[in-house]
């Protein structure tokens, strides 16, 4: 990489991170590195510094980042913001994604937000065991988000079968969230009039679809009532609580699929994050920031090079390539070919712009 390619980013993140200037040059250098070798390993990532300086005091300067670094759990949202755009009217995904290194688990509970081209990380939380996140971690997860931003700015939060519970339903409908999160069949649901059965059993015998109002069973008696909407597919049932209509909020769960996608565009499909070593929380949630910032370039990279023309499609009608890769690949081709950042991508975290975007 390039000299000039450090130096340009360093001045437009500068004002926005609060770290000296080795240690800025150093986190320029793993975002950089990291498209470069579409890799989170810190060994190939110093292989891309080039120069005459050695790759083992790279590698070395790299290790000590994530050793010393201490920046707060939220930093790099601002940034985020400001290369995804105006927080109005997001889609926000709830999911989680874990792997083993060796012995241990890293799991990671992630809060995304999907628009028609990107798909991001914005808050995650390291999670200290394998398995299902509890409801308190969601929670405070949300919680974070809106520390940040209003809940007006939620269009609507999609979330998978293993995140529920009458709790953490409560929560989101009295923040006033609109969601839509899948149940799984196995769930006791209790009716308007009072009748408690399970949803394999409410729903056998029905052909097509259907929708009621009720709540999830717990030992509290009293509860809000939500939107229930089923829909028959090859294999089962999806079975969809909401405080939306029924339809609209089985039309907003199609897109909770995106964050899978994410998940791809971090693992093998993109960055390869599964390649890191590192087990420490605290190092874990600072990689997982410098990955979300890189996804982000690369989704901005992408929006800025297609303008109002859309991506190629094949055929059966999916996208040719997603617009992340188009960006990645655009990216990768530019710091090969022409040293200097792509300046557009980065002008949309001057000052004013990341003001704008009511993050307090």
């Amino acid at each position: 990489m390039s000299h000039r390619t450090i130096t340009a980013l360093e001045g437009f993140l500068r004002p926005h991170v609060a770290l000296g200037k080795s240690r800025l040059e150093t986190l320029c250098l793993l975002i950089v590195g990291m498209i470069g070798a579409r890799t989170v390993s810190l060994g190939h990532i110093a292989c891309e510094r080039g120069g005459r300086v050695r790759t083992a005091s790279t590698y070395r300067r790299l290790q000590r980042f994530f050793q010393h670094v201490c920046l707060g759990e939220d930093w790099a949202l601002p940034l985020l913001a400001g290369l995804v755009g105006p927080a109005r009217n997001w889609t926000l995904v709830l999911d989680r994604t874990n792997w083993s290194i060796g012995s241990r688990e890293v799991n990671y509970l992630v809060l995304a937000v999907v628009t028609r081209r990107f798909r991001v990380p914005l808050l995650w939380t390291v999670l200290p065991r394998k398995g299902n996140s509890s409801a308190a971690a969601r929670i405070a997860l949300v919680g974070r988000y809106l520390a940040h931003f209003p809940a007006s700015t939620i269009r609507v939060l999609l979330a998978d079968r293993e995140f529920v519970g009458a709790a953490w339903l409560e929560f989101l409908n009295e923040n006033k969230i609109s969601f839509a999160i899948r149940l799984r069949e196995d769930l006791r649901v209790v009716t308007e009039d009072g009748c408690a059965l399970t949803l394999f059993a409410r729903l056998k015998g029905r052909q097509r679809s259907r929708t009621f109002r009720g709540r999830l069973w717990s030992k509290h008696k009293d509860g809000t009532l939500f939107e229930f909407a089923a829909k028959r597919l090859p294999d089962g049932w999806l079975v969809v609580v909401s405080n939306l209509p029924p339809r609209r909020a089985l039309d907003a769960y199609r897109r909770r699929w995106a964050i899978e996608c994410m998940f791809g565009d971090a693992k093998t499909r993109g960055l390869n994050i599964e390649d890191t070593r590192l087990t420490c929380p605290r190092k874990l949630a600072l990689l997982m920031a410098i990955l979300a910032i890189a996804l982000t370039w690369a989704g901005r990279a992408a929006d800025d090079l297609l303008g109002k023309c859309q991506a190629k499609r094949k055929s059966h009608g999916f996208l040719a390539q997603s617009y992340f890769r188009i960006g990645l690949d655009h990216i990768r081709t530019i710091l090969r070919s022409e040293p200097d950042v792509p300046r557009q991508t980065w002008q949309y975290l001057a000052p004013g712009n990341t003001k704008n975007q009511r993050v307090v």
